[in-house]
């Protein structure tokens, strides 16, 4: 039986099954467990949770003494909260850094529990996705720029991050309704679980893998949707994105060799965001591409990606993506820290170079879709021809 109960009346020895609040709010990635010390007790106190709710077929019920609260059932789902009132990426960038770095922690746990051989509890993750979902809302530059700064030893758990946050942003630029964004949200988190069952040596090789380890990797889809299956509270659409993130829509994918309409809706989204993000990350084995160039890639891979679904992807992150170098029309070289509500073309960019004078120039902030502005972008440029120390760092300060 579930029971709603102030936090103040917990003890030793009830189990925990849910924090009622924000999952921002509370120190712990997960909200299911049994309570075990007064430590714990205190965390939770001091996170300023009032209200938690327990599972007293599993642990304590509260105390004879106290009067009781009665819920013979769940609680109900919390309304939906307000719509996110959209903001710039400067003040949205410190509630995006915690969310980043709260959900890397989680994910990096959930999934070494399931490389343990446990169980996943997969309703942990809606809280997470909750979260990065309201920060997408609100800017969607900002999360998914962070998320793009992962290292090669971290890459597996924000790669999940980031493309939980795409989801999410494709979803918003296709007008999905809430709960379908919300699956394409936890889909976009667990799509990558089957990488657990792949030997570290593998995953993380730094060279060229050989056939029969392509071969163990190609394994991943089907191993995470064999993980799904077995957990608890995974949605369908989660399981059929695990599946089928590697087919192709003029077929030749894998693991089932799906063709245009056998393949969802969901799953399609999930092809162009993972295939995104892989390319544009560091690697233990190359370099990520210019987040430019990579959209000129993808759009030039026919077969393998849904049309209008891609076109609604270059919409939702912008023609010049955050951390593009492009070639303004002074002659000047700047790095894309921003997008534009008015057009694709007119990106906020931070101007660092001369092309003219072929030196470095005082760091310069414009948004060209101004007026009155006297520039304009003309190309787009590869940050590996012009060899800029620390180009990452470069776009990265920008949205500090």
């Amino acid at each position: 039986m579930y029971k709603r109960i102030p936090a103040k009346d917990l003890r030793i020895g009830m189990y925990l099954h849910e924090l009622c609040g924000s999952w921002m709010q509370h120190p712990f990635w997960q909200s299911k467990f049994e309570i075990k010390d007064k430590a714990t007790i205190k965390t939770i106190l001091d996170s300023h949770i009032e209200e938690v709710v327990i599972d007293t077929d599993k642990g304590l019920d509260v105390e004879v003494a106290q009067p009781k609260v009665a819920a013979a059932a769940p609680p109900p789902p919390s309304k939906a909260p307000p719509k996110p009132v959209e903001v710039s990426i400067e003040h949205e960038m410190e509630q995006a850094t915690k969310i980043c770095a709260k959900a890397k922690d989680a994910v990096s746990s959930m999934f070494h529990e399931v490389r343990m051989g446990k169980t996943m509890d997969a309703t942990e993750a809606v809280a997470m996705v909750e979260e990065i979902s309201a920060s997408v809302m609100r800017n969607p530059s900002a999360l998914i720029s962070l998320a793009r700064l992962k290292t090669k030893d971290d890459y597996t758990y924000m790669h999940s991050v980031a493309v939980c946050a795409l989801m999410v942003s494709l979803s918003k630029q296709l007008g999905l309704d809430a709960e379908t964004t919300r699956q394409a949200g936890v889909a976009g988190l667990l799509h990558d679980v089957g990488k657990m069952a792949i030997p570290i040596e593998i995953l993380d090789k730094p060279g060229k893998l050989t056939n029969e380890e392509f071969t163990i990797i190609q394994g991943h889809p089907m191993a995470g949707y064999n993980m799904l299956l077995d957990a608890k509270g995974a949605p369908e659409a989660a399981l059929d994105v695990a599946r089928h993130h590697h087919e192709k829509i003029g077929g030749g994918g894998y693991p089932d060799k799906l063709i245009n309409g056998e393949i969802s809706q969901l799953s399609r989204m999930g092809a162009v965001c993972d295939v995104y993000d892989a390319i544009t990350s560091n690697r233990p084995y190359k370099e990520g591409w210019d987040p430019s160039e990579s959209l000129k890639r993808m759009a030039s891979w026919k077969g393998h990606f849904d049309e209008h679904i891609f076109q609604c992807f270059v919409k939702s992150i912008g023609i010049y993506p955050i951390g593009s170098l492009v070639r303004l029309e002074s002659g000047r070289l700047a790095v894309v820290i921003d997008q534009s509500k008015k057009s694709l073309t007119t990106p906020k960019v931070k101007i660092f170079y001369s092309t003219k004078t072929m030196l470095h120039v005082k760091l310069e902030i414009l948004d060209l879709s101004r007026v009155p502005c006297n520039d304009k972008i003309v190309s787009r440029e590869d940050p590996k021809v012009w060899n800029f120390a620390n180009f990452n760092e470069l776009w990265a300060s920008a949205i500090d």
